[in-house]
């Protein structure tokens, strides 16, 4: 431990030797490291000619707003368990960052379970994730399929409708060329679109399938895309269908979007739902987030706030929303709306939908209106993050 701690970029040598230091701390073979090795960036930390720490780095963008924002997001890191507790993981997520900012990163997204380091950071979660499970019986009751005629394979107009549903909500990946193929290969996806006669593609649906020790299938849902309430029932009823094989159907953690689809729509609410650990964001740089980030068109305001610094101290902005466009700036006015930094990651992604619910989050306000107008700035869209990385 006495020896000088480095930082570097992962070269060839220096990857082989994180992929066997991850296999190690996880206790099993991380897979992605192999699969992203042309796409992300590895940083490790070096000590006395090993690798003891490292992480991977997406640079992709996610949408807030229905605009896409550079986002650096962070997965598969880990500190070799003789190196634990002094705060090297902490070190090692700045530099994993560095680079990632310098290439226009402006915000951060994470997937922890080690929610408190996250927030001593600066992350926060906008919202809770689930896992579903219903009875496959139960979605033949309960929806039918209508006209939509369901063919198997993903299609340019189908990677269309994702990327244009994504754009509804706020925090889905835009989603690069390679993605599919790199997820299509990790987990063996099985793809369906759905479609009424004369009509384009509406509907998306993305699943796994793994035999049953004694008989049948489990079926796991990894995409849910639908541009309607007819498409989605379509989609559940043909879930449904493999009734026959699967006795159940398992939505992937985050699957499922926020909507009462299932809630309205099951005639024996039955389901089952797991918490898992979530999603959470970090503003990198305030002043070119709230710039590239969407804006309702029909909405004008200006709010004075004060913002959490990564120091801890406390800085005056102004922000002006209008037309569509936004800009936050400095001043030296009072403000009416405070925000920690984790609190101002929430508000980015459209996590407060009231402003009772932002009060009971902690934030404080001196104007009522000023915290129910910056709300409503951003919740227009709901957050959802259905993609994994």
């Amino acid at each position: 431990m006495n020896q000088q701690l480095t930082f570097a970029p992962a070269d060839d040598g220096l990857w082989e030797q994180y992929d066997q230091l991850a296999t190690r701390s996880y206790g099993h073979p991380i897979g992605d490291i192999t699969h992203l090795r042309e796409h992300a960036d590895l940083r490790v930390a070096v000590r006395g000619g090993r690798v003891v720490a490292g992480g991977l780095g997406l640079l992709v963008d996610q949408y807030f707003g229905g605009a896409p924002v550079p986002s650096a997001c962070l997965g598969d890191g880990c500190v070799a368990p003789e190196e634990r507790g002094d705060h090297l993981a902490t070190d090692m997520t700045t530099e994993r960052l560095r680079p990632l900012i310098e290439r226009g990163a402006v915000i951060s997204a994470i997937v922890t379970s080690s929610t408190g380091y996250a927030r001593r950071l600066g992350w926060e979660a906008p919202t809770g994730v689930l896992a579903w499970t219903v009875a496959t019986d139960d979605l033949k009751r309960s929806f039918t399929g209508g006209d939509f005629q369901v063919e198997h394979g993903l299609t340019d107009e189908a990677e269309t409708l994702q990327r244009n549903l994504a754009r509804q909500w706020n925090g889905p990946v835009h989603r690069p060329t390679w993605w599919t193929r790199w997820k299509q290969d990790k987990s063996s996806l099985t793809t369906y679109r759905f479609a009424r006669p004369g009509h384009p593609t509406s509907g998306l649906l993305s699943l796994t399938t793994k035999r049953h020790e004694r008989h049948g299938m489990g079926l796991t849902v990894h995409d849910f895309w639908a541009a309607d309430q007819l498409t989605a029932a379509a989609l559940l009823a043909f879930l449904g269908r493999h009734n026959t094989r699967a006795r159940t159907i398992t939505f992937r953690r985050g699957t499922l979007p926020p909507c009462p689809t299932l809630l309205h729509g099951l005639h024996h609410h039955r389901t089952t739902a797991e918490a898992w650990h979530p999603w959470m964001l970090r503003i990198l740089d305030i002043s070119e987030a709230v710039r590239i980030r969407g804006w309702p068109t029909d909405f004008a305001a200006t709010v004075p706030i004060e913002i959490e610094n990564e120091t801890g101290g406390w800085d005056r902005w102004m922000l002006q929303v209008k037309a569509g466009a936004a800009e936050i700036v400095s001043t030296h006015v009072e403000a009416q709306v405070a925000f920690t930094r984790r609190q101002l990651a929430v508000w980015y992604a459209g996590g407060y939908r009231s402003a009772v619910s932002a009060r009971m989050a902690g934030v404080h306000a001196v104007s009522e209106k000023a915290l129910a107008t910056l709300v409503r700035s951003t919740a227009q869209l709901e957050p959802w993050l259905p993609d994994h990385f």
